[in-house]
């Protein structure tokens, strides 16, 4: 456990209770925990908070992890920055029912810096792709 709490970046608050931690801590937790199983596949569900530092902090933790383990992630996320920012293939989804509009490749190179990766001209390519993608299924729903 202490290799994953040091990934993590929570060495120093071992002893702490919950309550002592903040939001993001407490996340940074919850995949130290998941990292200790030596999971094939971590499944996330929209887990970063709202505020922006929090958010940049737990996605570059997030690259981190991966490029430490290369576990497989499931990440469900309603941002598509993110989602090109930290994953090899991006499903797009439509409305009800909920089914795969498309795949989108992202053959990004790694290791991912997320100012030198949002600033490549390829990233845009990609974003626009797949707002495209989302506008037009808004516009048929």
């Amino acid at each position: 456990m202490e290799e994953q709490i040091r990934q993590v970046g929570l060495v120093g608050f071992e002893q702490a209770y919950p309550n002592q931690l903040s939001g993001g801590m407490r996340q940074r937790v919850a995949i130290a925990r998941a990292l200790v199983y030596k999971p094939q596949m971590l499944l996330m569900d929209e887990p970063f908070g709202a505020r922006a530092q929090t958010r940049l902090q737990m996605q570059e933790l997030l690259l981190n992890v991966w490029q430490a383990h290369r576990t497989t992630v499931l990440f469900i996320t309603h941002d598509v920055e993110e989602a090109l920012l930290l994953s090899d293939r991006v499903y797009v989804m439509t409305a009800r029912p909920g089914r795969i509009r498309a795949e989108i490749m992202v053959d990004l190179p790694r290791p991912r810096a997320l100012l030198d990766t949002e600033s490549d001209p390829h990233f845009a390519e990609l974003r626009r792709t797949v707002l495209r993608l989302i506008r037009e299924q808004a516009v048929t729903a």
